[in-house]
């Protein structure tokens, strides 16, 4: 176990060992910090100086080792990717308090990393947990966004219905609950990622946890699986406070550390975005439906709606590289 620091106001924190991010696949970026409150925000920041940005929001239980996919193809296109790991996630530090968590602070995080880049004239990328963070970013700071691409997540209002399945995945988390008791020993975060991206099967999650064995893997998918594993190799249970704290904050179960009141003031603010929104969505998601993102697209006159039928809840990892075709044919064409 890496020992164990603290902020100067005593906020208690581990930092994950360089080593663990060796040759992952595809993911060969440079990593860059920002000091937070006395805690490292790790981002990457690739392509052009000059080029028009593009600030990619990731969510649970992933870091921006998801979106290495879109970032690549992007760079390639001559945009400027910036992709930060919220504190508790990939090669940000790891706060050991499960009740300092609230999506509040990752809020402040980022908009003090837009901030210290002075992004203007931004495209927003979003999914899961990354909408209700990135979307305030738009939402409290207008001027320096002028693009959405809003991809497989949600921001709380009064008339939002959760899923059964987003009901579910709360209860996993909590005390009792599968993820809650199982999470880091036996099932890793990078074992429970190969169900959503449909390389294990769901039963095979069970069988891990009753008899300690793992299904085989092709090196393909061990390499992805250490992607995943990498920003909480060695740190225990102490060092996966961020990703139990993320399904916990649900506003629906935790409406003050959900930031439910400013999610829904932001929902209601960002109605009135005139600018260029896109939605790109997983038609396979049962978190976050086609049906949902269809109805949250049809509240702007100006919205484009591309599904990916055969794309679930992480539409980065399976699809980055269509992504990043279908938003470079909608800005195209939004001349």
């Amino acid at each position: 176990m890496p020992q164990l620091l603290r902020t100067p106001a005593g906020v208690p924190f581990l930092r994950s060992d360089d080593s663990a991010f060796a040759d992952l696949p595809d993911y060969p970026f440079a990593p860059r910090y920002l000091e937070v409150d006395g805690l490292r925000l790790h981002y990457v920041d690739e392509g052009p100086r000059d080029g028009p940005a593009v600030l990619l929001m990731h969510g649970m239980p992933t870091w921006s080792f998801l979106n290495r996919h879109i970032i690549r193809a992007l760079v390639d296109a001559g945009y400027r990717c910036i992709a930060a790991d919220h504190i508790g996630f990939g090669r940000s530090d790891k706060v050991t308090d499960d009740d300092w968590y609230a999506i509040a602070r990752h809020v402040a995080a980022h908009r003090a990393l837009v901030e210290a880049l002075d992004l203007r004239d931004a495209t927003l990328f979003c999914q899961d947990w990354g909408g209700p963070i990135g979307l305030a970013q738009a939402a409290r700071m207008p001027g320096r966004f002028s693009r959405l691409v809003i991809m497989n997540t949600w921001l709380h209002h009064e008339a939002y219905v959760y899923t059964d399945a987003l009901r579910r995945w709360n209860a996993g988390w909590q005390a009792g609950g599968v993820f809650g008791d199982n999470v880091p020993d036996p099932l890793s975060i990078g074992t429970f990622m190969m169900i959503p991206l449909g390389l294990m099967p769901a039963r095979a999650l069970y069988a891990l946890i009753q008899s300690g064995e793992a299904p085989a893997l092709s090196a393909a998918q061990e390499a992805v699986k250490r992607g995943y594993d990498a920003p909480f190799a060695g740190l225990g249970h102490a060092g996966h406070a961020g990703a139990r704290r993320f399904p916990l904050s649900l506003p629906f179960y935790n409406p003050e550390g959900g930031a439910a009141v400013d999610q829904a003031r932001d929902f209601e603010g960002l109605l009135g975005w005139s600018g260029p929104v896109h939605f790109i969505w997983g038609g396979g998601d049962d978190v976050f439906t086609e049906a949902w993102g269809r109805q949250w697209a049809g509240r702007y006159a100006q919205a484009t709606f591309d599904l990916l039928p055969d794309a679930g809840h992480f539409p980065q990892e399976t699809h980055g590289a269509e992504i990043a075709r279908l938003f470079l044919a909608r800005v195209a064409a939004e001349a």
